[in-house]
């Protein structure tokens, strides 16, 4: 046994756990798909010191809003399981009407983890200053006065010095990581270790569930006003955030060879929407 099977050995023994389907590698961690006592759970073992601080969000919201937490020891974490037949990428692609409501549910489920977690605050946190960092940086370059960053930069800039509130993020709230749990309702996967503003885990649903769609004609407005509505925010800064974030975005995945064509695109509508 070699590969993702073999590093999730000892915690399958360590806590009587049947394969449920084949382990898997991602940039971050090893996951699989287990069973115990018939309880359908994800064994995720952590492959990142950004990933271990993410398992102790989630498990810091002690179920609420959250997958719950079944077991942790050191990188590893057993998880319960989504086994609901909702997909909120399939509904926010089924029309405007579906696309509302998934972006009503994802709202609620920010809102519901921004109130969740008791006691100290978990260790690892990154405030939001230091997540745009690479943003942020592109303010600095020679010549950068005409583009897109240098706008979103001033823009985040404003926004991390004058926060609407400081809690427990989410911070990558999508179509993708919130779940159809059954009888516990939609809840949230896969967090980032952040703080800060409630308004900026509301900019990545402007992003998804893909490009099609977030740069759909209409959308982004239709969207944003459903979004002030729902988090309690003006359209103002839901597009300031909008901008911000598709920049960030955009920067990480040019670093990474790739195209970042919906955030880039929702970032240039929301700048021309702001009048910016």
């Amino acid at each position: 046994m070699t590969g993702p099977e073999a590093a999730l050995a000892p915690w399958r023994e360590r806590w009587r756990l049947e394969p449920d389907g084949a382990a898997f590698a991602t940039p971050s961690s090893v996951v699989q798909p287990v069973r115990r006592d018939a309880d359908p759970l994800f064994l995720k073992l952590a492959a990142s010191g950004e990933e271990r601080a993410g398992g102790a969000v989630i498990a810091w919201w002690s179920g609420d809003g959250a997958a719950a937490v079944i077991e942790a020891d050191a990188d590893a974490v057993l998880l319960e399981r989504a086994t609901g037949p909702g997909d909120l990428a399939e509904l926010s692609r089924s029309g405007p009407e579906g696309d509302d409501e998934a972006t009503r549910i994802l709202c609620r489920a920010g809102r519901r983890l921004h109130a969740a977690g008791k006691g100290p605050r978990p260790d690892g946190l990154f405030d939001l200053r230091r997540w745009f960092r690479e943003l942020l940086r592109r303010g600095e370059a020679p010549g950068a006065g005409d583009q897109l960053d240098a706008v979103a930069v001033r823009v985040a800039d404003e926004l991390l010095r004058h926060p609407a509130g400081d809690v427990v993020l989410h911070g990558d709230l999508h179509h993708g990581n919130v779940l159809d749990f059954g009888s516990r309702g939609w809840l949230a996967i896969d967090p980032k270790p952040l703080h800060g503003d409630p308004g900026f885990d509301v900019a990545n649903i402007l992003c998804n569930p893909d490009a099609a769609t977030a740069l759909a004609p209409g959308r982004l407005e239709r969207t944003v006003a459903v979004i002030a509505a729902e988090a309690q925010l003006t359209e103002d800064r839901v597009l300031r955030w909008a901008l911000a974030w598709g920049a960030l975005s955009a920067v990480w995945s040019e670093q990474d060879g790739g195209e970042a064509t919906a955030a880039a695109g929702v970032a240039l509508r929301a700048r021309a929407l702001l009048g910016l």
